[in-house]
């Protein structure tokens, strides 16, 4: 392949270096304003400013979202998308810095998503700069995504055309050690089941009665059942938004249970689904009641791009794992002390090593193809990776071991060696942009791949057209 421009990667790690100190203080800045899925005002009002410091074109209310927001730099050329998140878990507010359980109240980055958008933009604005310099045409993109926790912002985005013109788009996630994030996650949807029937003195006339309360419990007795015959890599797990009340001499007139449907690849989840709400129906119909089901978001599985991830491979070989020092591995080994040895060992069985118990923070790069493909979650990154060629990486930020969504991932998330990981990402995916602006080639190569695997089984968005992004008004 023929270049078209001079690739100096020690000038884009600079550009990434320059900007540290303010990067550092956006991701500190939404940890300390944490806000749950479609509620991130606060996050999208500091990713806002950083844009408009940076010098970016600003479009704000993608896909009628108010926290979606797209940041865009240069002119003509094509167009690379930069994808950042900052929305968090509700009850993980937890101190930084501290190891040991110490609940602050509300929500919490348990996701570290307050570093992933952070060094998602720095990327952009790194590209930004090199375009600049060296007059390379092209469009660099950042686009701010809320709700990846359960609200398929992306899918929602994907669907109302955010993405039509992009040529590629990169990305990353903090995690425990450092390679490929390869393109093993599983489809979902939420759909929640709300069951009525008739309310009752539970003592003087329970024959009366028609418990939705009951309806609940019974259809998720029927999805246990369900488990034992459905693929291996299937997952349904529930929540009861309303058990009907606190009364236990009413008969519970009225309840919902939410049901997070999950399958290896999208095409294998429309019947899944529809066993799931076979349940329902019979749990209705032996508890004499009726129930309607609403879909709240869906997500598609990942779509492998072969060419991208050899790409960001060879670069993240190149710069290796974020250089911690021995105060990042204290910390980290006071975090440690908090887990089990089952977690650790997770980590280096997801990661393809053998287990080293005396290592607080991953030193290694997980070279690509050499991890076990293992899906266990799902994002929406995935519909973005159908719609367009599509990247992401695995940055080291917090101790090995350290479990997604828990208080130890918040307390770790305003640490310095957090931000050495949310740094290196950064530099990993402008060196990614920077190749794929300078190199033709190696954009069509991408782009061909990917037309291939959509010419073989077609895009279908999961979410219906009737489905709209489930918003939160402005506090």
């Amino acid at each position: 392949m023929t270049q078209t421009a001079p690739l100096n990667t020690d000038r884009i790690w600079q550009l990434c270096d320059d900007s540290r100190e303010a990067y550092v203080a956006l991701a500190n800045r939404v940890f300390d304003t944490p806000e749950t899925a479609y509620g991130e005002y606060a996050s999208a009002a500091a990713h806002r400013d950083q844009l408009a410091a940076a010098g970016a074109r600003i479009t704000e209310g993608i896909a009628g979202i108010p926290t979606a927001m797209m940041g865009e730099w240069g002119a003509k050329g094509p167009v690379i998308a930069v994808l950042g998140e900052y929305d968090a878990l509700p009850a993980l507010g937890q101190a930084p810095g501290v190891a040991a359980p110490q609940p602050t109240g509300g929500a919490g980055h348990g996701c570290g998503h307050n570093l992933l958008g952070s060094a998602a933009m720095q990327a952009a604005h790194a590209i930004a700069l090199w375009l600049a310099e060296t007059g390379t045409p092209g469009r660099v993109r950042y686009y701010g995504c809320p709700a990846e926790e359960g609200g398929a912002a992306k899918t929602f985005m994907v669907r109302a055309g955010a993405f039509d013109d992009v040529d590629a788009a990169i990305s990353w996630h903090p995690a425990d050690y450092t390679g490929v994030f390869e393109a093993v996650s599983l489809a979902n949807t939420r759909i929640d089941f709300t069951f009525t029937g008739q309310a009752a003195h539970a003592a003087a006339s329970p024959e009366l009665g028609r418990s939705g309360l009951d309806a609940v419990e019974l259809m998720n007795v029927g999805v246990n059942y369900l488990r034992e015959h459905m693929p291996d890599d299937a997952r349904v797990h529930y929540a009861y938004l309303d058990a009907g009340g606190e009364a236990p001499n009413v008969v519970q007139a009225k309840a919902t249970v939410r049901q997070l449907v999950r399958t290896a690849r999208l095409a294998e989840l429309g019947p899944l689904v529809a066993r799931v709400r076979r349940i329902a129906e019979g749990a209705a119909l032996m508890t004499d009641t009726t129930v309607e089901a609403k879909m709240v978001s869906a997500v598609s599985d990942l779509l492998e791009n072969t060419v991208l991830d050899r790409l960001m491979d060879g670069h993240i070989q190149r710069l290796g794992a974020p250089d911690f020092d021995a105060e990042d591995g204290a910390f980290a080994e006071a975090i440690r002390d908090t887990l089990t040895p089952e977690h650790v060992a997770d980590t280096f069985r997801r990661a393809g090593r053998p287990i080293d118990r005396a290592l607080p923070l991953a030193d290694f790069v997980v070279p690509l193809g050499t991890a076990p493909r293992i899906s266990s979650g799902s994002t929406d990154v995935g519909d973005v990776s159908w719609a367009v060629p599509t990247v992401q990486a695995w940055v080291a930020t917090c101790a090995i071991g350290t479990p997604f969504h828990s208080w130890q991932l918040t307390a770790q998330g305003k640490s310095p060696a957090a931000h050495k990981g949310m740094v290196q990402a950064a530099k990993i995916m402008a060196c990614v942009g920077r190749d794929l602006f300078a190199d033709a080639g190696l954009l069509a190569a991408a782009k061909a791949e990917h037309a291939g695997r959509i010419a073989q089984e077609p895009y279908r968005c999961p979410l219906p057209p009737e489905v709209l992004p489930p918003l939160r008004p402005r506090p």
